[in-house]
């Protein structure tokens, strides 16, 4: 008889407050499954495996390493490597769960993680939790809707500077702008340039240690903003 493999939960651990993890991830994590987190190839720190410290329960913790780089064919490999890791204990029987912040299927590194063990293993049982994202928590920190009756809004990156926006800007009622803090001052240009400075909202380390609003978003011009910072630009007050 084929041993039965276990199950990967790719679960989504909020924005950083602890308490905005639901009840469903909790129940999972109960049940002690082998515990995976994303860490820069270049440390071993997570901000996933700090929220959830204390609901571990004496689960096993294992760190998979993740490069910070464009170069697809390292990507591609890190990936790899890190699904065949999983399958390993998947393949003994015992469940393991990808933590990861927010959501796992927003902007997440489960995404690749699930789409390689996927292509490894075609049969493999997933089971996907979702999580609150920054943008939600900020958009309720701030009072701000994202979408009311027949508006529609976008989640876009800045990762690259300010051209997502400038392309989403004609095209949606709101606009998030997530990965902000290395075009910082590009981003701001084009607020300044489009007429929506006085529109925008800027949260940084939304839940966490050091949260920080900002209202006068032209106030920020030169100032280095957190690695988790996000804008988000209403154009209708």
């Amino acid at each position: 008889m084929t041993p039965k493999k276990g199950t990967l939960y790719g679960i989504g651990v909020g924005p950083g407050d602890p308490e905005l993890i639901t009840l469903k991830a909790l129940k999972v994590l109960e049940q002690r499954p082998h515990i995976f987190a994303a860490a820069s190839s270049k440390n071993t720190y997570s901000l996933a495996l700090d929220i959830i410290h204390s609901h571990l329960n004496g689960a096993p913790v294992e760190q998979l390493p993740f490069p910070m780089t464009r170069d697809q064919q390292v990507l591609e490999e890190a990936w790899e490597k890190c699904a065949r890791r999983v399958l390993e204990v998947l393949d003994e029987g015992r469940d393991a769960a990808f933590i990861t912040l927010g959501d796992p299927l927003t902007f997440s590194t489960f995404g690749y993680l699930l789409k390689t063990v996927r292509g490894l293993d075609p049969a493999v049982r997933v089971v996907t939790i979702p999580g609150i994202t920054s943008y939600h928590a900020a958009a309720a920190l701030t009072g701000t809707p994202l979408g009311e009756g027949e508006e529609s809004f976008l989640v876009v990156s800045g990762a690259l500077g300010a051209a997502k926006l400038r392309e989403a800007v004609d095209k949606t009622d709101t606009v998030v702008l997530l990965k902000t803090y290395r075009h910082a001052d590009d981003i701001l240009a084009a607020l300044e340039e489009l007429g929506l400075t006085d529109r925008a909202v800027c949260v940084s380390r939304c839940g966490l240690d050091g949260e920080t609003v900002v209202q006068d978003v032209a106030g920020l011009k030169g100032r280095p903003l957190p690695y988790l910072s996000m804008v988000i630009v209403r154009k209708k007050k």
